[in-house]
């Protein structure tokens, strides 16, 4: 793994955009790779001339992803790469989807509208159990209280205008059906509540024996990322026979500080969905398998629909009812290649390789690839940049699935998959790995970050360009979806870090249903957050 004393070469992508590309397109027919003509430009020009036509040597410039490097080199005393130890290996034993119709009373699925004393329905026609009268918060103690002002962006009034307010520690406790991983949802409407200021709501809240937040203020954070409500996801492991306690507690320091929570989800996740495979561990080298520990917390950073529209929680697969935003505003530069549907003719068919409850065949139903015209694919990179907590592991699913003809046969679109400026993996061939068109398919991929000097947050850079040394049919890359999780580290701080400076744009966002929603405008609200940094240990721990 890394040393004590680490020495890094970073490989910078030259993702520029040369060559605009239409936003969308009806159909996809790459060019051949026999019919490429590849252009290099004389040094110094940035960018194609409107008209020029591809055999025009002046047209654009041939970029490699090594084209430019750099070194960081690091002493052992100030290295901002965890330590890391080497504990046990083992796949994640997670709990069987819940089945059933939409309301709470699901097997082993709880949502408690908090501060309400009555059950109602959301907008997707799913039951929050109020929790002055539930069972899962005996004697609740803190002050139900009602939100004094209803944003218009908020999807519905349940769970976000009624809160439970807490002038000192309190824990709700969840029982569990089975052991395993659930999806554990706090959902947060920054707001006045009675005589208490939504600036004066600073707290943490731990859950499973690991912390999620930690001095964090909802009201902060949402206006970093112009949002009128956070929903924060977390998956976190329930041993068996124990319950899962969800506990809220004001910070110390002023007598001021509340804690506050509008809803509470719990859903617990099939056994399939994180331990199906080990992620290849992109370290600069040749990646290879890493399992992640059973008990490793996440966190959802980002869940995007590529080339698709947003998918609210009632259009989920699998009734995990997650949020699945769009891509676009994650796009680098102008490069946004085209976004498509699939063929009408095309149907959807989940199997082995990804199983319904994975995503939804809706994202699969789209994709965005790099565009028709394969020289000047050859020239750019299709790239996403994510703003993360610098110093975590992170755990990136690709989604993948062949929409569109004449993409039938292995080794017509092969590409290859760079992480952070390090290639994660060469020649991904979708029809290869899924068996046809239709068929989905995912990949996961570890990445650990670094922090340096003052620095609370980095970007993750997700990079496809072609794959020429397969002699692809086409020189292409595609993409389905995208889910990023960070992983708890193993130090303390857990999945904890500060609220996010304050930056007075919607830009600075990550994570899964923030890809969904960055203005207040829109519908969706933002899983995780921006945060600050630590360190983790995913499937090896952290000193």
């Amino acid at each position: 793994m890394f040393p004590t004393g680490v020495t890094s070469t970073t490989e910078v992508l030259c993702a520029t955009a040369i060559y605009l590309l239409p936003h969308s397109a009806p159909e996809i027919k790459p060019a051949r790779a026999s019919e490429q003509h590849i252009a290099v430009a004389p040094a110094g020009r940035a960018a194609p001339r409107r008209g020029a036509k591809p055999s025009d040597a002046r047209c654009f410039r041939y970029l490699r992803p090594e084209a430019r490097t750099f070194e960081i080199k690091m002493a052992s005393s100030s290295s901002p790469f965890p330590r890391l130890l080497l504990l046990t290996l083992v796949a994640m034993p997670l709990v069987a989807a819940a089945v059933g119709d939409r309301n709470s009373t699901v097997p082993g699925q709880i949502r408690i509208n908090c501060g309400a004393s009555v059950s109602a329905n959301d907008s997707d026609g799913r039951t929050w159990d109020g929790d002055a009268a539930s069972k899962f918060a005996p004697s609740v103690a803190g002050v139900a209280a009602d939100a004094s002002y209803k944003d218009p962006s908020l999807p519905s009034a349940v769970p976000y205008m009624t809160a439970r307010v807490f002038a000192s520690s309190y824990t709700y406790s969840f029982p569990v059906s089975r052991p395993g991983r659930v999806f554990l949802r706090l959902t947060f409407y920054p707001s006045a509540y009675g005589d208490r200021r939504a600036a004066d709501a600073l707290f943490g809240v731990t859950a499973g024996g690991v912390t999620l937040l930690r001095d964090f203020n909802a009201s902060q954070a949402a206006l970093a990322l112009s949002l009128a409500y956070l929903v924060r996801e977390f998956s976190v492991n329930v041993s068996s026979g124990a319950s899962l306690d969800v506990k809220f507690s004001p910070a110390s320091g002023s007598a001021r500080y509340y804690a506050f929570v509008n809803g509470i989800e719990v859903v617990p996740t099939p056994d399939a969905l994180f331990a199906a495979a080990a992620p290849s561990f992109v370290n600069g080298g040749r990646p290879y398998p890493m399992p992640v520990r059973a008990d490793t917390a996440f966190q959802t950073m980002y869940r995007l629909n590529v080339g698709g529209v947003a998918v609210s929680p009632g259009d989920d697969s699998g009734l995990l009812y997650r949020t699945w935003g769009d891509d676009s505003p994650h796009i680098f530069g102008a490069a946004f290649g085209v976004s498509f549907p699939k063929d009408g003719n095309v149907t959807i068919q989940h199997g082995p390789t990804a199983p319904p409850y994975v995503a939804p065949a809706s994202v699969y139903a789209s994709a965005r690839s790099m565009g028709p015209v394969g020289q000047i694919n050859l020239n750019y990179n299709l790239t996403w940049i994510l703003p993360v907590d610098a110093g975590f592991f992170y755990l990136l699913r690709l989604h993948f699935c062949e929409i569109q003809y004449p993409m039938t046969k292995p080794n017509q679109r092969a590409f290859d998959i760079y992480i952070n400026n390090q290639t994660a993996q060469e020649g991904m061939d979708v029809i290869g790995r899924s068996g046809g068109i239709g068929r989905p398919a995912y990949a996961d991929y570890l990445v650990v970050t670094a922090r340096g000097s003052g620095q609370s947050q980095t970007d993750l850079w997700v990079a496809l360009h072609p794959d020429v040394a397969v002699l692809p049919e086409y020189y292409d890359a595609i993409l389905n979806g995208l889910e990023v999780f960070k992983l708890q580290k193993y130090d303390g701080d857990g999945l904890a870090v500060p609220s996010p400076p304050i930056s007075g744009t919607g830009n600075n966002v990550l994570d899964g249903s923030r890809a969904a929603s960055n203005k207040k405008g829109r519908a969706f609200a933002a899983f995780a957050g921006l945060t600050a940094g630590g360190l983790l240990a995913a499937l090896v721990g952290c000193l």
